[in-house]
């Protein structure tokens, strides 16, 4: 709901190639939530006949079909499908593509899973050569898991940072707490040289990872003192919070702007400050 830009670029979504190893097929749903659309991501190691899909997007046939069709295209089998978190506009069409490619759906969560095996922090996957390493990043949802693709100096951030504006702690299943945690654990791979460019569930690839993880930080620390000081003025539900501090966005995103203020009266609560 809010902005972040980089000065001199344009920020269009790519849809095609993205990386050497990434490749982003833009669902057809989208929204004021879902920007542009949902960024299915097809990864797979140069000259591998193996791929992996990231974030199926919704149930939609003819998108499901699109990325089986860029598989072939790159000659690719899709040998298993990863979800960042459970969200419809991620995970909605996993089962169907995963009848189509006759592969599994690995997720952090269990009710989100087609097979045995399932994702945790820390998980290293080799597919075809292809090396993706496994990050919890909970906060938007208790269950958003971020992939590191190291070869490209990239990592999937799925809603945790999207490309364009900012995103939804939804409250009560995403809390702010982890979510801080999860943005200083991304500017951690930043700082650690790992990560230089950041492809998000939805929205432009950025290329100032380290620039928009600041901007993220900062954003929150901005919002969360604007929360405080609405709360000091005597506002005490989360809609009269959501129009003092809000008032500048479009009243018909308010309903996802009150999660994110849930999410941040409680984190003030837990310390004691509303």
């Amino acid at each position: 709901m809010d902005s972040y830009r980089l000065p001199g670029d344009p920020r269009e979504v790519v849809a095609g190639p993205a990386t050497a190893r990434a490749t982003c097929v833009l669902a057809p749903n989208p929204s004021p939530m879902t920007l542009d659309g949902t960024n299915t991501w097809l990864l797979a190691e140069p000259g591998a006949r193996e791929a992996l899909v990231v974030d199926p997007g919704p149930l939609h046939e003819g998108h499901l079909r699109a990325v089986l069709a860029q598989a072939e295209r790159q000659d690719v089998r899709v040998a298993q499908i990863l979800l960042t978190h459970g969200h419809p506009d991620h995970a909605e069409g996993a089962a169907r593509l995963a009848e189509l490619a006759g592969c599994g759906v690995r997720a952090l969560d269990p009710a989100h899973r087609l097979g045995d095996e399932g994702l945790a922090d820390g998980d290293v996957l080799d597919t075809g050569g292809l090396e993706l390493r496994v990050v919890a990043t909970p906060g938007h949802t208790s269950d958003s898991l971020s992939f590191v693709l190291p070869a490209d100096d990239a990592v999937l951030t799925g809603d945790a940072v999207l490309g364009r504006g900012t995103t939804v702690v939804a409250h009560p299943d995403g809390t702010l707490g982890a979510y801080l945690d999860s943005l200083a654990r991304l500017r951690a791979l930043v700082d650690a040289g790992d990560v230089s460019r950041v492809l998000p569930a939805h929205g432009p690839v950025l290329d100032d990872a380290r620039g928009v993880v600041e901007f993220y930080l900062e954003h929150r620390r901005q919002r969360l003192a604007q929360v405080e000081e609405a709360v000091a003025l005597g506002d005490r539900t989360a809609r009269e919070v959501v129009e003092r501090v809000y008032a500048d966005v479009d009243p018909g995103l308010w309903w996802a702007a009150e999660m994110s203020v849930r999410a941040q009266l409680d984190y003030l609560r837990e310390r004691g400050a509303a």
